[in-house]
């Protein structure tokens, strides 16, 4: 099987699904904006062939080069998992004649507003909302939808350029912050817990489910630089504060008709009880949440991914072992990272169930949070108990400081 994948080498996440492609049987040609000898191993040992272009928002560009560089060759697939990429990667299927999401398909994933329609069609909780690609439009969205309102790109990806409105003056200045975005999404603030609905799917069927749980709310973590963000993977996601994500989460499938790939939504769990639908991308979640969930289970989703777009299944069982947190860490103070604060005395306390610590060393500069997801490291804590799992997982968050001066 021949696949083409597009950016093999980033996010971070990628070169794992392009070694993912490769064990599963598939001849990947990957394309991409980085030289070839700028990628991680993990991809470089798995292409078979590497097409750099200079720029991969160059759609037209990007797909005569393509041409030229396959010669005729018979493509079985063509596979982005980056959210910017999804659109070049079905506006290809259909140059080429390749089987997957066309760009119809493809669209309602991109778009929050035309996914918010959809989805409300099929009967589900959406918040209030509306598109504004001017200043009269934004006013009269926020008239539907009323404070607090929530201001983001159309198209975006993540928290950046999002903002919550409580007032008038916090929506005005919301709406000069993003002058540069083309399209904004203006929609009712949902007041509840942040969680994800993560799935790995085969013509149709679902073959890997999970619920993570967000602590705090991406969108107070973007806003206060101290706080150690957690993803939770919950052990049992159809039961517990999970199980009505996932009814939701099948429903929302089916109203998109997803059929093949990685998904990613999120959702909000009100105080009353209340599902909400937030938004979905046809593209696995990133912030190392593919570890948090592989950890959880002791399996490789980079591959279970693969074998599904390849062979319609995982390829392997899954046991939910573990509940599995993840927690992001941030320097505190300013120029190179001088300690790592506690960690002796959290090891000592909880080494066993550390499934993967990984920390800015000392010595080198302290990362820019707003531009580097993950900080100044992230670590993995796994138990079987929920209770247990979150425990340690607030100790290293409150304990553990990397210091930088």
């Amino acid at each position: 099987m021949n696949i083409v994948f597009l950016s093999p080498g980033f996010p971070a996440e990628m070169p794992f699904f392009t070694r993912g492609l490769a064990l599963a049987g598939a001849r990947v040609y990957g394309v991409g904006d980085q030289p070839r000898s700028a990628l991680a191993a993990e991809a470089e040992e798995a292409l078979f062939d590497y097409l750099q272009v200079g720029n991969l928002g160059d759609e037209a560009s990007v797909i005569d080069a393509v041409r030229r560089w396959l010669r005729g060759k018979s493509i079985d697939r063509i596979e982005s998992n980056w959210e910017t990429q999804m659109l070049l990667a079905a506006r290809m299927r259909e140059a080429f004649s390749v089987h997957g999401m066309t760009v119809e398909q493809t669209l309602p994933f991109r778009d929050k507003e035309t996914m918010k329609q959809l989805v409300e069609r099929a009967g589900i909780r959406v918040p209030r909302h509306a598109r504004a690609v001017d200043l009269a439009q934004a006013w009269a969205a926020v008239e539907k939808t009323g404070y607090p309102a929530i201001v983001k790109p159309i198209a975006g990806a993540g928290s950046k350029d999002t903002h919550r409105c409580n007032d008038r003056d916090e929506f005005n200045r919301a709406l000069t912050a993003t002058r540069h975005v083309a399209e904004l999404s203006v929609e009712e603030y949902i007041d509840g817990e942040e969680l994800t609905f993560d799935t790995v799917c085969a013509h149709g069927s679902v073959l890997y489910q999970n619920v993570a749980w967000y602590r705090p709310k991406p969108l107070v973590l973007a806003n206060n630089p101290w706080i150690s963000m957690q993803n939770i993977c919950l052990r049992e996601p159809d039961q517990g504060i999970g199980k009505v994500g996932v009814e939701l989460g099948h429903r929302v499938l089916k109203a998109l008709n997803f059929q093949t790939g990685f998904t990613h939504m999120e959702w909000f769990l009100k105080p009353n009880g209340e599902a909400v639908f937030g938004e979905i991308g046809a593209r696995p979640a990133g912030a190392r949440l593919v570890h948090a969930m592989n950890f959880a289970s002791d399996i490789d989703l980079f591959a279970g991914w693969a074998n599904a777009v390849c062979h319609g299944k995982l390829g392997f069982q899954v046991t939910r072992k573990y509940n599995s947190a993840m927690v992001f860490k941030r320097a505190q103070g300013d120029g190179t990272v001088r300690e790592h604060q506690g960690l002796a005395g959290l090891l000592a306390r909880y080494g066993e169930h550390v499934a993967h610590l990984e920390l800015t060393p000392i010595g080198q500069p302290k990362k820019d949070w707003q531009k580097v997801v993950v900080g100044d490291g992230w670590i993995v804590i796994r138990h079987p108990d929920l209770a247990k799992t979150l425990a340690m997982a607030d100790a290293f968050g409150s304990e553990l400081r990397v210091v930088a001066n």
